[in-house]
């Protein structure tokens, strides 16, 4: 009978490395194309609730298709291309005003594009400040097809400050969205920049909790999936991507800052962003859009947020 047990026992643990070991494979797959565009793909896989049952199984072996982000439309005001030297070669476009009071720099989020902050980058014109649009490492006219979620993207934006404050700009100040906030948040919890405040829309709380979410549409359990991609994506990449938390970040910012979310968002949870409020020691603003999820806060409340954003900048 003992001999039966430990045949038993030897045979279920063998059943849980197989089991184990296809779980950090399948991990390692997904991470790669997660943190690496497919610059031979022609479209995205579709968002799991649109996925049929065949598809979604697909996905969960072998990840999801993520083509290379390309910049779909040009500015329609005059302007520069400039590429600048990071950690990778950065593109971006330098927009002048008529008679400027300071700089913007935008910076997009996960599998976005320079081209995507045009809109945004016209309010700021219209309201008096040049701006620089950028391309982070692996989208549009920038080198590699690599991202790391906001985390060496941090080092980017740096630079871009770092361009614009050598021209002798002193009113600086930063606008990022979902990814682009995230890399702001790194920036200044690592080099306090110099800026006069920061304009964030839709940061996540921290790496493992902006991967749980992906999980949440195909209403699967997160753990221990989750933990697995944060690892394999940081040992790929280069990175501690379980310190990559902005909740934390958000401690050592001192400019004047206005949050910006969408209360429908299924990527960011409320949570995630109360918290990054509450550890905010610095002037803030904390401005909420009802209706809208994970996506461009000016095309769905174009008034709300041009006052939003004219408030924030005339208390600077």
């Amino acid at each position: 009978m003992e001999l039966k047990h430990r045949r038993a026992l030897k045979k279920s643990l063998f059943i849980l490395m197989i089991i184990f070991i296809l779980m950090n494979i399948i991990a390692c797959f997904h991470a790669y194309k997660f943190t690496h565009f497919d610059t031979s793909a022609s479209s995205k896989t579709k968002d799991a609730a649109h996925l049929s049952v065949s598809d979604k199984i697909t996905t969960l072996l072998f990840g999801i298709n993520n083509p290379r982000p390309k910049n779909k439309w040009l500015p329609d005001k005059p302007y520069e291309s400039i590429i600048l030297k990071s950690n990778k070669r950065i593109e971006c476009w330098y927009i002048k005003a008529e008679k400027p009071i300071g700089t913007v720099i935008l910076f997009h989020g996960y599998s976005g594009d320079k081209s995507g902050s045009i809109k945004e980058a016209d309010v700021f014109l219209n309201l008096g400040y040049n701006t620089l649009l950028v391309d982070f490492m692996g989208s549009g006219g920038s080198e590699g097809n690599q991202t790391t979620i906001g985390f060496f993207e941090s080092l980017e934006v740096k630079t871009a400050f770092d361009y614009i404050k050598n021209t002798g700009e002193k009113n600086i100040i930063l606008f990022g969205t979902s990814m682009g906030a995230a890399a702001i948040m790194k920036c200044l919890n690592d080099s306090q920049l110099d800026v006069k405040g920061i304009i964030i829309e839709c940061p996540f709380g921290s790496m493992l909790k902006t991967v749980q979410a992906r999980f949440k549409p195909m209403h699967i359990p997160s753990f221990p999936m989750a933990n697995l991609l944060v690892f394999w994506g940081g040992v790929q990449n280069n990175f501690n991507a379980f310190g990559h938390n902005p909740i934390q970040y958000a401690k050592n910012i001192k400019c004047p800052v206005l949050l910006m979310y969408g209360q429908k968002d299924d990527k960011v949870s409320y949570k995630e962003i109360e918290d990054i409020y509450q550890n905010l020691h610095s002037p803030k603003q904390l401005q909420l859009f009802p209706l809208a999820g994970h996506e461009d806060y000016l095309k769905m409340y174009s008034q709300k947020w041009v006052i939003d954003v004219t408030a924030f900048l005339s208390s600077l």
